[in-house]
């Protein structure tokens, strides 16, 4: 082997890498800062440590559902456009310059 091919740094959970599932990363980053933010402010203010972890957890798996949701359903939206967008320009590629064409100009028929 003088070749070696190089190896990709993704990380791969149930059979699927993770880095070609959108929005994945940045809710998972949200999710864990959100948890980190909120565990370490109940310990401020309460000083339990296992109320504190336990509050953490639950504040990690709020943002990140939450979060995915969102970006998920903007993610939805934005695709369902590109293909409707998509399925029209093919039309109007299709139409132009028959008959269907919706930007051709009305002939004037003149009689002599």
């Amino acid at each position: 082997m003088s070749e070696e091919e190089p190896r990709s740094k993704s990380l791969i959970i149930f059979g699927r890498d993770v880095s070609q599932i959108p929005c994945f990363r940045n809710s998972f980053l949200y999710g864990t800062l959100g948890g980190i933010g909120f565990g370490l402010a109940h310990f401020l203010f309460t000083s339990k440590v296992a109320k504190s972890v336990n509050y953490s957890v639950y504040a990690f798996s709020l943002v990140t559902v939450g979060f995915w949701m969102q970006c998920r359903l903007e993610y939805s939206k934005t695709k369902f456009e590109m293909m409707r967008l998509q399925q029209q320009l093919q039309e109007r590629a299709l139409f132009e310059g028959s008959q269907r064409d919706p930007d051709r100009a009305p002939v004037e028929v003149v009689e002599v």
